[in-house]
């Protein structure tokens, strides 16, 4: 079943301006259309969408995903080319999980030296996690 703009915004909680923007700056392919000029989005429309949403969710950079439609659509020939790009961006992401999850740690620590806090009346901080967490966060205790 194909879908009009609006069904595609209310499914997906975007804007109209929003998917006509992808579609513009080639972040997903050009979406079919009617006889009539009107947007007619087909299965496939939608698995790019969703592919774009999946990246921008994951944080890529737009200009990766309009790298990666120009390189589909150059053909096969590309496959390489898509695949180093897909691999790179993997690593970003590792890198982000990988300070996110220090951050996560961070606020853990904190969060059970304040629960202690409140039952104690006495908010105290373990030297030792404490040069650990600035070692694997790159900042100091805050």
């Amino acid at each position: 079943k194909c879908m009009t703009i609006k069904e595609v915004a209310e499914r997906y909680h975007l804007t109209q301006d929003t998917l006509r923007y992808y579609e513009r700056v080639r972040m997903i392919p050009e979406v079919h259309r009617t006889s009539g000029g009107i947007r007619d989005y087909q299965e496939e429309d939608l698995r790019w969408l969703e592919l774009a949403l999946c990246m921008r969710k994951a944080g890529l950079p737009m200009e990766a995903m309009i790298e990666y439609l120009r390189l589909y659509q150059e053909g096969d020939e590309t496959i390489p080319a898509r695949l180093e790009l897909l691999q790179n961006q993997m690593e970003l992401l590792k890198k982000q999980k990988e300070q996110l999850e220090a951050t996560m740690s961070h606020l853990s620590y904190k969060i059970s030296r304040y629960e202690e806090a409140m039952k104690t009346g006495t908010l105290s901080w373990d030297d030792d996690r404490k040069c650990l967490l600035v070692d694997r966060i790159g900042g100091a205790e805050t």
